[in-house]
């Protein structure tokens, strides 16, 4: 029942693209067995499968095949894709699952092709007889010759969509669709949400150095502690320059720049030529007139220490 239910379905022609995210998502899926396989022996010494390593893969590989190819007449990344292999032969439009040879000479060409290269340069490596470096050689030239067909078959494929890679197009195996595809909708809640975080975040970075950080931490600091009062009697000012404002030292040629604190000169004059609206850091008053501090208030803080 099952069989005659399959072969009455229709075929549906599958898009360049789910093709070739099948393809990747095969190849990420055998990494992320290998690379599981390997954390198994993280334990053991190092270089333990050095030497096996082509063979080890090649079960691995043999192991998927039967579990995708052999059983479901599809990989990983075509199952996951809604995608399978149809005997291409068969001269109806009607699906017919792949033949025990196909299966077979699939396994051949995929895991035993890649053994095969893996191991070529290790198996004739000390063999110095001339027969096998004509073998090597032959093989070497196989090889190529098949990477030029893999390059060919991929323009063609682009072309007209079929046989995505040199194996599909010698054992005619061709990629169909399970199930009648339904349209497709697409959603741009994801997108719309990255757009707009990209688009405030490159409002900010041309907002930022716009901001006067020193001063609005003034503002800030005077909102939460508000500063006294102050006059600006000449005992008033004595008291605030023991210290510049800026740079915390005894000041350097005092000015003053209306407000009751002190500063150095140099401290004061290269800040207000960098930022023209330089505020004093303790009271938040801008600079309204740099003067130079009072002899006598100088006389009596030196004679008060």
């Amino acid at each position: 029942m099952a069989a005659s239910d399959s072969n009455a379905e229709s075929v549906n022609p599958v898009l360049r693209i789910s093709q070739l995210d099948a393809l990747e998502l095969n190849k990420a899926l055998e990494q992320l067995v290998w690379s599981q396989f390997t954390n198994c022996f993280h334990g053991f010494k190092p270089g333990v499968l050095a030497h096996f390593e082509p063979e080890v893969k090649a079960f691995l590989w043999l192991f998927l095949w039967r579990f995708t190819i052999y059983s479901k007449n599809a990989t990983v990344g075509q199952t996951i894709l809604n995608i399978r292999y149809k005997n291409n032969l068969s001269q109806t439009e009607k699906y017919q699952p792949l033949s025990k040879h196909q299966k077979l000479w699939y396994l051949i060409c995929s895991v035993g092709g890649r053994w095969l290269e893996e191991r070529c340069y290790d198996l004739f490596r000390n063999r110095h007889l001339e027969s096998f470096c004509k073998t090597k050689h032959f093989i070497n030239f196989v090889a190529g010759l098949l990477k030029i067909g893999g390059l060919l078959n991929f323009l063609v494929f682009l072309q007209n969509g079929k046989f995505a890679t040199l194996t599909e197009r010698i054992l005619r195996i061709r990629s169909v669709f399970c199930r009648p595809q339904n349209v497709r909708q697409i959603g741009f809640e994801y997108m719309n949400r990255e757009l707009l975080w990209h688009g405030f975040a490159e409002f900010l970075i041309h907002l930022l150095p716009l901001i006067n950080m020193q001063k609005l931490k003034v503002r800030l600091s005077s909102w939460c502690l508000p500063v006294a009062g102050l006059s600006n009697s000449e005992n008033t000012l004595v008291n605030y320059c023991k210290e510049c404002s800026v740079c915390g030292e005894w000041p350097t040629m005092p000015h003053t720049i209306g407000c009751p604190h002190v500063f150095c000169y140099y401290c004061i004059k290269s800040n207000y030529l960098f930022d023209m609206y330089f505020t004093c850091p303790k009271c938040g008053m801008e600079v309204h007139n740099l003067q130079p501090l009072k002899y006598k208030i100088e006389m009596t803080e030196v004679y008060s220490l």
